[in-house]
């Protein structure tokens, strides 16, 4: 073999050695990069605890916190159910609020004669407002009758509906009130809501099946942080932009859903259909009613998508039967319904306009 072919043969493939030099030195640019994105981070961390005072040397799991705060909260005011989740703690009473020895909040002195039941979420129960305040307690004042409320804050439209089969065996009312804000219906996908487990319905054969029964008990919120909630749960810099992005809800929320985003206009339709059996088999009157969550004046894309799940829930609650309630247009004719709420719960002159709603119903 001649000299020339000799070198060719052993010769390096042109490019190989710069190539090898050129993924070497890629791979030092990006651990110099991230070590640079890295370094502001925690630029940006210390930082942002040093400008809001007090958190410098304190360092807590922010959503821990959330949720250690909720469960204690909860726990004053609630007790487990097997069969709905949670109910109202008999003789419960804070500031505004009182909880009879029945489980049911005060609306006033007791009235002879058959009940009007309300069962529905926060905005039924009165989140915000004093007992006097509710919208079942101002319907007792309009109508002169006794009115029960059995709102329970955080129920989905399955639960409310359920608490109406249990309170309608126990009282007999003459009428039954549920009362739903749209974001009821998606809760009917889940089977636990702001860190407390509850019962569900699933669609079998067309059909709505109960699972989730018994409830269990509300689980310790160490118990139920994930791997980014355990570790960037720490960040102050990750919670104050979670914060400014209004993302903090289901950060901070444990929350488990069991169908897909959309099954709940399904099962919520079904329920319509459940609340017209009760209405045949008790003798009560039942009445749907939507509210609104205070966001619909805000924001019109999200008005727009609430409008369309109530009007769809309405609509299979009429088709089934049933006396059916939008008070969307009372509240938009005030001309300023945005005044009508405390935060985002109704207030006393919006809760009057509620029972207003009613009582003409009822009449």
């Amino acid at each position: 073999m001649n000299k020339p072919a000799a070198q060719r043969l052993s010769a390096k493939p042109p490019g190989k050695a710069s190539g090898k030099a050129s993924g070497k030195e890629w791979f030092r640019r990006t651990v110099l990069v991230l070590c640079a994105v890295l370094m502001g981070l925690f630029s940006l961390e210390f930082g942002l605890r040093a400008a809001h005072g007090g958190w410098l040397f304190d360092y807590p799991n922010f959503v821990l916190g959330a949720r250690t705060v909720l469960a204690e909260g909860d726990r004053g005011r609630y007790v487990h159910d097997p069969a709905l989740g949670h109910v109202p703690r008999q003789g419960y009473a804070a500031a505004g609020t009182t909880i009879q020895n029945d489980g049911l909040r005060r609306t006033g002195e007791q009235v002879a004669g058959a009940p009007i039941l309300a069962v529905g979420d926060s905005f039924t129960y009165g989140d915000e407002v004093n007992d006097g305040q509710t919208w079942p307690a101002q319907l007792q004042l309009l109508t002169g009758r006794r009115v029960l409320n059995g709102g329970v804050s955080g129920y989905g439209f399955d639960q409310s509906v359920l608490r109406a089969e249990q309170l309608a065996a126990k009282y007999k009312p003459a009428v039954i009130v549920v009362s739903f804000i749209a974001d009821d219906i998606r809760r009917t996908e889940m089977r636990r809501l702001w860190s407390a487990d509850k019962p569900y319905f699933v669609l079998e054969d067309g059909k709505l099946a109960l699972k989730g029964l018994p409830v269990p008990p509300r689980a310790d919120p160490g118990s139920t942080l994930s791997f980014w909630q355990w570790t960037l749960g720490y960040s102050f810099l990750f919670d104050w932009v979670l914060r400014r992005l209004d993302l903090l809800h289901d950060w901070y929320g444990d929350h488990k859903r069991v169908q897909a985003p959309g099954t709940g206009e399904r099962l919520a339709c079904l329920l319509a259909g459940r609340l017209a059996e009760l209405q045949k088999t008790s003798g009560a009157k039942v009445i749907v009613m939507a509210e609104y969550d205070p966001v619909v004046w805000d924001d019109p894309a999200f008005a727009a998508e609430q409008r369309r799940l109530t009007r769809g829930l309405l609509d299979c609650a009429a088709r089934d039967g049933l006396a059916t309630i939008d008070s969307f247009e009372a509240l938009a004719a005030t001309g300023a319904p945005r005044k009508l709420y405390v935060t985002w719960h109704m207030n006393e002159p919006g809760n009057r306009l509620i029972a207003e709603l009613v009582a003409r119903a009822i009449k």
